[in-house]
């Protein structure tokens, strides 16, 4: 007679094992057609599941928090069935939930063309208007692996084969489709209504690129129609951002086979990357930091000691010489611990900030380079903190007031705050993370501020807080994160002499904000669609003649503004006014500034925005002004003029 407790802390006495479904038809006819699954002692499972003893019970609608992951994977095995319909004789292999939807890879004789993609998607329309009922077996491994085979299913039958022996196999059943999966799915095709196939990619078979390439196919699936079809807008909306496209409109950089993952910076994009790199580096050194810059190449003894070979090997790029083995330097950690090792430290010393612009080099994988996202050749703001354990609350509150500025400088100002404790595979003792943890936590509340904690997500050597921003059209990006570190400090032999006289280890801080410089860019390049606001923008302002007979003055007119510290060009072609307005508004420049007979005698200039806002003739003086304060409002004013 198992006693059923709902989240109201009700309960209900059943005088036999009961389903989910079941106990959701006895609250009520409603929730019952509303159901997908159930959430049973803190597990999630299906709608059929039988409850046999006392238990706490939740029922998943499409309201419920567990709804999409259960919707996008019932949706991938949907794709699965449409596909194995049309072409019989593609394999099915894996198919999972990913961010904002799920895939499925496949292996066929031939590419999937678009065509194939609206086909299939009209297919899984089909099924789910069907309203299949959807079970679930539990079979023997080894029967299961005979039958895949059995069917041409080979690696399906492989990944069966893979599970030992004494573990039950779930599959599921849906019409004359059977896959294998741990669940929990839907109860039945109908549930599933708003899908939708957005494209074809490949992918090597477990991953590993000595394997068969297989083909990819990617979907989205959400809760109701009008998600959707919001999700639709703003891929569209990001399509529309591509920071690729952007770049090669704007001539910020370009990329070539010569140099995979690495940027050939051009002049309006270096000049961005300047004024970035310059910023951060008045706002550090306001803060306290001391900038430091370490070498590119380091003997790859040092990274055996740091402990970064034996984790990250495989993604450093090195080179021998004169038998020595070095590495290209992949993070700039434990070259500032050998600066701060250099001359005895005191801890009136502490807390010692370096900070470096640091270059880097990682071996990506290329069929995981994105544009500047993602690349093997990145700069960031880098810096560490040494200090002692009790300053260590003082430090994070510090370093997220800063955060703080900073993004808000940028126009970004709703972040997400993520606190990743303790994994498993640690170093330190339980005390120490008990301290560090703690800090971190402490820091956050004291800011009043929203976080999440992320059980086992922490650093081996120490826990973190990881600072993630919502873009303009809601994407999450995670950026900033600061570190506490128990374990490099001692294993590189850092010290410091403590106020009893005692060597003590520092801890370390790692932390950053704009994390690199070059998927911040693109970050930027997308949030501010190229129009970028004056402070970062390229070519702040262009100067723009009428005739020839302005030239001179036009001439003038620039070089006062350049000599000023603006970034200002000036357009002296032989082409119609209204061409040339086009064109550099096209190429996003915040200001145009017209100069005519009427202007070259009065001595001012007539002023248009990039949106064709007409400012009216200013005097040069005024022009500088203006120039100044939006310069100094940085990017703040111009969200509020967007919003």
């Amino acid at each position: 007679m198992p006693l059923i407790t709902l989240p109201d802390g009700s309960q209900r006495n059943f005088d036999d094992s009961i389903s989910v479904l079941d106990v959701a038809a006895d609250i009520g006819p409603g929730l019952a057609k509303a159901t997908l699954a159930g959430v049973v002692a803190g597990e999630v499972v299906d709608a059929s599941y039988q409850i046999e003893e006392d238990a706490s019970l939740s029922i998943v609608t499409d309201r419920s928090a567990e709804a999409l992951d259960i919707i996008r994977h019932s949706s991938a095995h949907l794709l699965a069935m449409a596909v194995k319909q049309l072409f019989p004789s593609a394999q099915v292999t894996i198919g999972p939930v990913i961010e904002d939807g799920f895939y499925y890879d496949f292996s066929f004789e031939r590419a999937f063309m678009p065509e194939d993609l609206q086909a299939i998607e009209q297919r899984m329309q089909q099924l789910a208007k069907e309203d299949l009922p959807i079970t679930r077996e539990e079979w023997d491994r080894d029967q299961a692996v005979e039958f895949f085979k059995g069917i041409g299913e080979d690696y399906k039958a492989e990944i069966i084969a893979s599970i030992p022996s004494d573990e039950p196999i779930g599959l599921y059943k849906q019409g004359d489709f059977i896959d294998l999966c741990r669940g929990p799915h839907v109860p039945s095709t109908g549930k599933l209504s708003a899908f939708k196939l957005t494209k074809v990619a490949g992918a090597y078979w477990r991953g590993d690129s000595n394997n068969e390439m297989l083909q990819r196919i990617y979907g989205t699936a959400w809760t109701s129609k009008k998600e959707l079809k919001a999700y639709i807008n703003r891929l569209a909306e990001a399509e529309k951002r591509d920071h690729r496209k952007i770049s090669k409109k704007l001539g910020l950089y370009h990329m070539q086979e010569e140099a995979p993952g690495s940027i050939f910076w051009h002049q309006k994009g270096w000049a961005i990357y300047n004024s970035i790199e310059q910023f951060m580096r008045q706002k550090q050194i306001e803060r306290g930091y001391h900038e430091i810059k370490t070498p590119q190449v380091v003997d790859y003894s040092l990274w055996q000691k740091s402990g970064h070979a034996d984790k990250f090997g495989d993604d450093m790029f090195t080179v021998v010489t004169e038998d020595r083995q070095y590495a290209i330097k992949p993070m700039n950690c434990p070259c500032h611990v050998q600066v701060f090792n250099q001359g005895l430290k005191s801890y009136r010393d502490l807390p010692l900030r370096l900070a470096e612009f640091g270059s880097c080099h990682r071996n990506e994988p290329s069929g995981s380079l994105h544009g500047i996202m993602r690349v093997r050749s990145f700069t960031q703001d880098d810096a560490h903190i040494f200090c002692t354990e009790q300053q260590i609350q003082s430090e994070v509150s510090e370093f997220i007031d800063f955060l703080h500025e900073v993004y808000a400088d940028f126009g970004f100002d709703e972040i997400i705050y993520r606190l990743s404790t303790r994994p498993e595979q640690r170093v330190g003792s339980s005390e120490c993370w008990d301290r560090a943890e703690q800090a971190l936590a402490e820091a956050l509340d004291a800011k009043q501020l929203p976080w999440q904690e992320l059980p086992g997500e922490g650093a081996f050597y120490g826990p973190k807080v990881e600072f993630s921003l919502k873009d303009c059209i809601g994407r999450v990006w995670q950026l900033g994160t600061i570190q506490v570190d128990f374990s490099m400090p001692g294993r590189l032999d850092a010290q410091y002499v403590a106020e009893d006289g005692s060597r003590q280890t520092p801890v370390m801080l790692h932390r950053a904000i704009l994390g690199s410089f070059e998927r911040f860019i693109g970050i930027l390049i997308e949030q501010y669609e190229g129009a970028f606001p004056f402070w970062l923008a390229p070519e702040q302002a262009v100067v723009i003649n009428i005739t020839d007979s302005q030239a001179e003055y036009a001439e003038f007119v620039t070089k006062s503004l350049q000599n000023k510290g603006f970034r200002v060009n000036c357009d002296l072609r032989n082409e119609k006014i209204g061409f040339k307005i086009r064109g550099h508004s096209m190429q996003r420049v915040p200001y145009l500034l017209v100069v005519g007979d009427k202007e070259k005698e009065s001595g001012t200039v007539a002023v248009r925005t990039r949106d064709g806002e007409d400012l009216g003739s200013m005097p040069l003086d005024a022009v500088i002004a203006l120039f100044k304060q939006d310069a100094e409002c940085r990017s703040r004013a111009f969200v509020n003029e967007t919003e």
